[in-house]
């Protein structure tokens, strides 16, 4: 018989792997990736190494960036539907079953461990909405939920499985002593949409139902954003790195406006959007004077669409309030 994982490579996925594993069971461990997380996970990928299962990535963006959008079960304390997203990975990996030749899902999930997707209501909520709920199984606070079908059959014994409650990492330390489990990260997040300067930014693009390129997200991310108007925005890069990252992406966008530095170091600026007007791209070069190393009291030299352009101006601190979102 095989089970399915919900895997992130932290102490808990690794705890609820073995107790299962003891049991007879193989393990199949699944890595979720979005635009918001996940990718190549080589600490995932050294877990699971660990436990003798190979890790298998499942890529889950599109429909996430959905219930982002419109989340049934409200956000977090940014733009985190936490509820809705773990139920979506859930309904995910209960879907892989049949691929798979499995028999049932499992996660490391800890009762009263995470504030909002790991409350108690939350967990029941989780459950009952999947399409085979009955066959969801959270091994490290088992004994503290009602029973599910794995267990009613006899696939697994919920003597063997725990009532660890709370925040606290005292009795997974333990746990993982006793099971010789030595190597695990520390305790992360990971997810950019609990970090509320970027879901202050990525609100932007959403309420003007402009989120058509998913490179968008890791640019706001890693530059400062204007909103000069609906659909137009300015990023704007604060350092060598995030000017890296502008310029890659105009080089696979060559119809987006772009400034760099000339004569005068600056940051890169990408114009995203369509139909900037004169005057919107006038405030642009003032805001690269603002930020290059004149600091708006000199005359800037830059390029604008690779063609020379000289600015003397500041830009307003009216126009900062206006226009940046911090």
């Amino acid at each position: 018989m095989k089970a399915l994982a919900l895997f992130s490579g932290g102490l808990d996925s690794i705890l609820a792997v073995k107790v299962i594993q003891e049991q007879g069971i193989e393990v199949i461990p699944l890595n979720f990736v979005s635009y918001f997380f996940g990718g190549k996970n080589e600490q995932a990928e050294k877990a699971a190494a660990q436990l003798g299962v190979t890790l298998e990535y499942v890529d889950f963006s599109d429909d996430q960036f959905e219930i982002v959008k419109h989340p049934k079960s409200g956000y977090g304390k940014g733009l985190n539907p936490c509820i809705d997203c773990h139920a979506l990975m859930i309904e995910k990996a209960l879907s892989l079953l049949e691929k798979y030749e499995a028999s049932f899902v499992i996660t490391g999930e800890v009762l009263g461990q995470r504030p909002m997707s790991q409350r108690e209501a939350a967990m029941r909520h989780i459950s009952k909405i999947q399409t085979h709920g009955e066959l969801l199984v959270r091994p490290l606070c088992a004994k503290l939920l009602p029973e599910t079908y794995p267990e009613k059959a006899g696939w697994i014994s919920r003597d063997k499985m725990f009532a660890i409650n709370g925040r606290g990492r005292k009795e997974q330390l333990a746990l993982a002593a006793t099971y010789g489990i030595t190597e695990y990260p520390a305790p992360a997040g990971g997810c950019c949409l609990t970090e509320r300067e970027f879901a202050r930014r990525l609100a932007v693009f959403i309420e003007d139902d402009f989120t058509q390129e998913p490179a968008l997200f890791h640019m706001i991310r890693n530059a400062r954003l204007f909103r000069l108007d609906y659909r137009k925005y300015l990023l704007v890069g604060r350092d060598r790195q995030e000017n890296q990252i502008l310029i890659k992406f105009h080089k696979e966008h060559p119809e987006c406006h772009f400034i760099c530095g000339g004569e005068t170091p600056g940051p890169s600026i990408l114009f995203y959007g369509e139909s900037f007007s004169d005057e919107q791209i006038k405030f642009a070069c003032r805001l690269f004077s603002h930020y290059c190393t004149t600091k708006g009291k000199g005359e800037a030299n830059m390029e604008l669409d690779g063609s020379t352009f000289i600015c003397n101006e500041d830009v307003t601190a009216e126009e900062m309030e206006r226009f940046h979102v911090k």
